[in-house]
């Protein structure tokens, strides 16, 4: 008889769950994701990834002490629907890089990602105590750099050409994120849902 896997709630948003990643429910998942061109067009990654490569990526989670990543559910079917963490933390100096990705394309544009971030920065501002959040977005991916101007991320550069992808080079814009501006779009998110101001 098979048995079915409750995950934990870690954080609980409007829309979606934070919860520590499954590698026994979500490695097919995150091998399928990761492979599809689709998905991988606004990553990094250009290598097919192997299913051994991600089961050890699951494996090596819990060994990195400057990174906590954490899997994203809908709430209402708790369906895996991506990834989400905190990378690169610097402890002394109280910084973070955040990266996500939705893998599942059928939920893309539908508020899950922010709903996702905005309770992430709730947790690394106030829980974590960290006092500046960046981010880094490849220039043509404009869902992702719109939703985290939305959520109060600020232009602070661009590294020109850094990034290969699709035949030619892009610039990588760099953001940044302050308690002190986010803490105003996030009392409007905990009651209203939305970061866009309308």
């Amino acid at each position: 008889m098979s048995h079915i896997i409750q995950h934990p709630i870690f954080i609980q948003g409007h829309k979606t769950i934070l919860r520590p990643p499954c590698k026994e429910t979500d490695l097919d998942f995150c091998y399928f994701w990761l492979n599809d061109p689709e998905v991988t067009r606004f990553l990094t990654f250009f290598l097919p990834q192997s299913k051994t490569e991600e089961s050890q990526w699951f494996d090596a989670l819990s060994n990195k002490k400057d990174n906590i990543v954490l899997a994203i559910e809908t709430i209402d079917d708790r369906k895996f629907i991506g990834i989400m963490g905190l990378h690169r933390i610097d402890w002394c100096n109280r910084i973070a890089t955040t990266g996500a990705f939705i893998g599942d394309r059928n939920y893309w544009g539908q508020g899950y990602g922010t709903d996702a971030k905005m309770f992430l920065l709730a947790y690394a501002f106030n829980q974590l105590n960290l006092h500046k959040i960046c981010s880094q977005v490849i220039e043509y991916n404009e869902r992702s750099l719109n939703y985290s101007l939305h959520c109060g991320y600020q232009h602070e550069g661009r590294l020109r050409q850094q990034v290969f992808k699709h035949g030619r080079y892009w610039d990588l814009i760099l953001l940044g994120l302050f308690k002190k501006e986010w803490l105003p779009i996030w009392r409007k998110y905990q009651k209203t849902g939305q970061v866009k101001v309308k």
